[in-house]
């Protein structure tokens, strides 16, 4: 349990430090990555493509971040808040101008071989919709 619990605390470490070898390095070459209200897709490289456009798109350090784990170490969930900034408007979505957001969020994981297997990312996009275009 403790193992797994590390694994997404680092993981989460990297992503707020924007490093993003290192968080790539922390998962399985097969992830599964289930997007908020989107597609599924699976390999590393589609990931960071992922991020990438994410990163592009948003500025966000997560906070008050919550790691739990199974007694086994194969599952985890995360809660936590987004703070971010949108930079670039995201194709479908409002128009970016530097809106700032605070958005409570979770995530779920499997974990193999000591490295995310998945990861399930959730947060209400009606909330960030209202925080960056409150019309």
């Amino acid at each position: 349990m403790q193992q797994a619990k590390t694994l997404i605390e680092n993981y989460y470490q990297a992503f707020n430090q924007g490093d993003m070898d290192t968080f790539l390095s922390l998962l399985c070459d097969d992830v599964v990555h289930d997007i908020n209200q989107g597609e599924r897709e699976q390999g590393k490289d589609t990931f960071a493509r992922f991020m990438q456009k994410m990163n592009h798109h948003y500025r966000e350090q997560l906070e008050n971040i919550v790691v739990m784990a199974n007694e086994e170490g194969t599952r985890a969930a995360a809660e936590f808040v987004v703070l971010g900034e949108y930079l670039n408007t995201d194709e479908g979505l409002p128009e970016a101008n530097g809106q700032k957001y605070r958005l409570p969020a979770g995530a779920f994981f499997d974990i193999r071989d000591g490295k995310v297997a998945r990861v399930t990312n959730y947060y209400n996009l009606g909330d960030w919709i209202e925080q960056v275009d409150p019309q």
